[in-house]
């Protein structure tokens, strides 16, 4: 549905109050971090899947649970270890007793039927059951013996990995990190964050997060954010941006020559472009600038990037080789 500008400009109000209440909700729980925060909701609210990477104990999962709480929707857990099967995750068929003895089979929904999924560690999962995930985050459904059962709306997958942890694990593949629209790095606190994590965690009270909104606002906010126009040079820049991550494309910078085997795919622009729309209405804007193109680029790339040989030899991370593309495009 197509809205007039007039209708435009009402709702954007109306999203930005949203997002500045959630946004205050979950600081009420989980202690600083404002860029990882904005960066979780505008990927949720453009209906996208997160990675989340950091060391245990930084709250990646109080931070998931509490958007939850906030968002009044249904949660689930998935704590992803390698003897995790396939059907643990999406459910299966039992054979239930009816009234008078008659006994049919009936589908039981697994975990990944909710709203809000965590998948704790997914790298630990075998590739069997990292497939699984797989369909359900782009397909939105799940197939179990030949039929198919489509998924709550909304549905966000919302992974986890521990990157100094390898033993026992499996990397996730390049298909299954593409699927994800962000990755974003938890960092350790600062000393005053980390203060403030004590006080909160150490005494008796116990802070949640209070329900304002649910199901019928994410939807709302989601359609409005695609209504969001994007000018041509905004649109243009995200284009080079993409293929600037390809070697063998004119647009590529040295570092990219030097270090890439393979850039981002399509998916990487169309997760700029639609978190660049929800930074437009976040700033009181109806249309998409190259700042707010600029501004996703990197939790948009880092996970889109293969490294080649010299690059995982010297340890380039995948963050700098997005930072020398973003440097070195240009706005046109």
């Amino acid at each position: 549905m197509n809205l007039s500008p007039a209708e435009i400009e009402a709702q954007a109000e109306t999203f930005r109050d949203v997002f500045t209440q959630l946004r205050s909700e979950i600081g009420r729980v989980f202690v600083g971090q404002a860029a990882l925060v904005d960066h979780l909701l505008i990927a949720f609210f453009c209906r996208g899947h997160v990675l989340l990477e950091g060391p245990p104990g930084l709250g990646k999962t109080l931070l998931v649970r509490t958007l939850g709480d906030a968002l009044n929707l249904k949660c689930s857990r998935i704590q992803c270890t390698p003897d995790l099967m396939p059907a643990d995750v999406t459910g299966t068929n039992l054979l239930i007793e009816g009234p008078g003895g008659f006994r049919e089979f009936s589908f039981q929904p697994g975990p990944i039927f909710g709203n809000v999924v965590l998948a704790d560690e997914l790298n630990r999962a075998t590739p069997r059951t990292q497939a699984a995930f797989l369909e359900a985050m782009q397909e939105r459904h799940v197939t179990v013996f030949g039929v198919t059962h489509p998924l709550d709306d909304p549905f966000a997958v919302f992974a986890t990995q521990n990157p100094i942890e390898m033993e026992g694990t499996y990397p996730l593949p390049e298909a299954q990190l593409d699927r994800f629209f962000f990755k974003l790095i938890v960092r350790m606190p600062d000393l005053a964050d980390l203060a403030e994590i004590l006080a909160r965690t150490t005494g008796a009270q116990h802070t949640r997060a209070t329900t304002r909104f649910g199901t019928a606002t994410v939807r709302e906010m989601s359609d409005l954010i695609k209504q969001v126009a994007v000018a041509d040079a905004a649109m243009r820049l995200a284009l080079r941006i993409v293929r600037a991550t390809h070697p063998d494309t004119a647009e590529a910078p040295a570092v990219v020559k030097k270090y890439v085997r393979y850039g981002a795919s399509p998916r990487a622009a169309q997760a700029i472009i639609m978190a660049s729309k929800a930074l437009a209405l976040l700033a009181g804007r109806y249309h998409v600038a190259s700042d707010d193109v600029r501004r996703v680029v990197l939790p948009a790339l880092n996970h889109r990037i293969i490294r080649n040989f010299h690059g995982e030899m010297e340890q380039i991370s995948t963050e700098a080789i997005a930072q020398g593309v973003l440097e070195t495009i240009q706005d046109q």
